[in-house]
């Protein structure tokens, strides 16, 4: 809250900060954008939604694609008004070849490019296969190694890049819980997170691939070739900026198809923090949200209910 006392002699600079922390205690509106997914977009939808609503920071509304094998007249008239959100959460993953109208993606590039926030949760990064602009504006991909670069950290925390045709497809082992690795501690999404904490049980993807360009990495994890993976420590978090607008792509939280109880992919404390720090910074450049209670450390997981 702004302090109740008055200052007299506000000069035009006192106005403008003033004005500005209005601003920033405003609600941000965000819209989820579900409706197709190889994950339970119908139990995680409302549990985002959810969580970040109880946050008190956020209202949000959600726009629920057609299925894949809709009529044109369903696809028609799916025109989400993209431009009138601060952020966009994307919990969609196109299914059996389907692709949204282009209409509907110049609109998506258009609220991108002119400074609407964009959060990629999970499988949303899989989604809308050459889709150019999508794929530039999301980095690396669940694709082949032939449609595109990989980038990933070595052992030594050094980047290293792997051109097309090289290395690993995209792909991840056998659920199990993981430690994840702040590699950016001063930014506002992570900063204050312990530098290495312990994540649920989840998907650890690797081999990501596509343009890899532009790419801050804010947090990984180590794939280990126990777990059948690629000995590199992968990209979980990271930014892209697309015109005037910050896309943040966060790999952590899977739920299966057919999951809709334990969740703990999601329902990590970690990442459900990562989710609200990244809206709340793609849609206003800041974050004002703490690191919760209760976060996981290096040697426990923690679940919300």
């Amino acid at each position: 809250m702004m302090s109740k006392r008055v200052f007299l002699g506000l000069g035009l600079a006192g106005l403008l900060a003033v004005a500005t922390t209005l601003r920033a205690e405003e609600k941000i509106k965000v819209l989820i954008i579900d409706g197709q997914n190889n994950h339970n977009w119908v139990a995680t939808t409302p549990f985002m939604k959810a969580y970040l609503e109880k946050s008190g920071r956020f209202t949000v509304d959600v726009t629920t694609s057609p299925r894949p094998d809709a009529d044109e007249a369903a696809w028609i008239a799916w025109r989400p008004a993209f431009s009138k959100y601060d952020v966009l959460l994307s919990n969609y993953n196109n299914e059996k070849g389907s692709q949204w109208p282009d209409e509907v993606k110049r609109s998506f590039e258009k609220a991108i490019e002119g400074g609407i926030g964009l959060v990629n949760v999970h499988a949303a990064n899989n989604a809308h296969k050459g889709w150019t602009e999508f794929e530039k504006m999301t980095g690396i991909l669940w694709r082949s190694n032939k449609e595109g670069r990989r980038l990933a950290l070595d052992a030594e925390g050094k980047k290293k890049r792997v051109p097309v045709g090289e290395g690993p497809n995209a792909g991840h082992g056998p659920q199990h819980e993981f430690e994840v690795v702040i590699r950016d501690r001063k930014h506002a999404i992570t900063k204050g997170m312990p530098k290495e904490w312990k994540h649920a049980q989840d998907e650890l993807y690797h081999g990501q691939r596509g343009p890899a360009e532009n790419m801050t990495i804010l947090a990984t994890a180590f794939s280990s070739p126990e777990q059948k993976g690629t000995g590199d420590h992968e990209p979980m978090l990271w930014w892209i900026p697309y015109g005037k607008g910050r896309v943040v792509t966060c790999l952590l939280g899977h739920v299966g198809r057919n999951d809709s109880g334990k969740m703990p992919g999601l329902r990590c404390a970690g990442t459900l923090n990562i989710i609200e720090r990244s809206c709340e910074w793609a849609a206003t450049g800041k974050v004002t949200l703490s690191v919760v209670k209760g976060f996981p450390t290096k040697d426990a997981v923690s679940l919300v209910e």
